[in-house]
């Protein structure tokens, strides 16, 4: 398991570079986490999952056969089209393995094939292209084949010290997004332009890659994956801000409903409410609770309520290299959490034709067992005009 820091990580904006034996340990542990799940090994395609482990992301995902192969007590070796070799040989993790080039006109599966025991069972990205699976079986038939969300799929769950430095780098530049958006005139102006505000401020605070700006003003806010559209925001409306993405390759996610001019008594009470479940799920993350137990925490207070028929979502989900990966914190989910495990908590209340609310936070679970958040904007609904 990956190290973590014994205190709660710091928001720096130039985390420590990754280094190739960050990489290797990343597929020495990945390797043993596929012998300990009763595999013979691991197949990594393009996607986050090889960026994870060896830093390595093809300049574009075609129909050439590109595939990390890990196994218990063996050297890492990537298979990947000549023509990209010399790309992959300066990925930071190159140092760290074996690469083995095929070039156009031969067969990469019989290339592969030699990695492949026979008869193993493999686990293997969800993202793989079913073209290359079935090479993969028609090379080495008596081999099977598993998700790896299916066979590991805590396989970037736990994230070590750079990791969290880098959430935590991206968390505050949310944060600074969230700031200066409660500036700008929301009175008046159609949900894509202040999409299109967020959008930028994330990037001018140091965001590569803007994954979601939800902007769902009114009746829209109901729909908690709402596409901002061109509905004109009006005063009285409830607003609802979700937006994230990826700086230094990991991400943020965070979201703040506002309100235009001054709410109503039940739109002050629906807030207060998710807000008062968004602080139970915090309240309840340490060291050995199941993931499960964050959501029943947060629900139980929007239940209670009577409102539980309008939490229609999740409590939470993993954040790392993708803004959206395991654990989940959703009933039927009993993994412990651990120290190093990044999710969001973020419960909602939807009334259907109305308004909705959500509040969400990124968090942690540091070495002495208390819950971190990598968010520190107020909760309290912000007036805007």
């Amino acid at each position: 398991m990956p190290s973590t820091p014994a205190a709660a990580p710091e928001a720096g904006d130039a985390p420590a570079p990754f280094t190739a034996d960050d990489y290797r340990a990343r597929m020495d542990r990945a390797a043993a986490s596929a012998a300990d799940a009763g595999l013979a090994g691991v197949l990594v395609a393009p996607g986050p999952d090889l960026v994870h482990l060896t830093g390595y992301q093809p300049t574009a995902i075609t129909e050439r056969l590109t595939v990390l192969v890990l196994a218990p007590g063996r050297e890492p070796v990537l298979v990947v089209p000549t023509l990209e070799a010399p790309d992959a040989e300066k990925a930071v993790g190159a140092p760290a393995l074996t690469l083995r080039d095929w070039t156009d006109g031969k067969d990469p599966y019989a290339v592969t094939a030699p990695l492949l025991d026979g008869g193993g069972r493999f686990g293997i990205s969800d993202n793989a292209w079913a073209m290359h699976l079935l090479g993969l079986q028609g090379a080495v038939p008596s081999t099977s084949y598993v998700s790896l969300t299916e066979a590991l799929p805590m396989l970037r769950a736990v994230k070590d010290a750079h990791e969290l430095a880098r959430i935590a780098a991206a968390g505050a530049a949310a944060d600074r997004a969230y700031e200066e958006i409660l500036k700008v005139r929301f009175a008046g102006r159609r949900e894509t332009e202040v999409a299109a505000d967020l959008a930028r401020l994330l990037m001018e605070f140091g965001h590569s890659q803007v994954d979601f700006t939800v902007v769902g003003s009114g009746p829209n806010g109901a729909n908690p994956h709402h596409e901002a559209g061109e509905r004109v925001i009006e005063r009285g409306d409830m607003v609802v801000l979700d937006f994230g993405g990826l700086k230094h390759g990991y991400g943020s996610d965070t979201t703040r409903t506002v309100h235009v001019g001054e709410p109503t008594d039940e739109e002050r009470r629906v807030h207060d409410l998710v807000r008062e479940a968004q602080q139970a799920g915090f309240e309840a993350v340490r060291a050995g609770i199941a993931c499960q137990d964050v959501d029943r925490a947060a629900r139980k207070v929007i239940t209670d309520a009577g409102y539980g028929e309008y939490f229609i979502h999740r409590t939470g989900h993993g954040i790392g290299v993708t803004t959206h990966e395991p654990p989940y914190m959703i009933e039927g989910e009993e993994r412990p959490v651990v120290p190093g495990m990044c999710f969001s908590i973020e419960p909602g209340v939807y009334l259907p034709g109305r308004f909705g609310v959500r509040i969400e936070d990124i968090v942690t679970l540091t070495e002495d067992g208390t819950g971190h958040r990598f968010n520190a904007t107020p909760h309290a609904m912000a007036i805007v005009e």
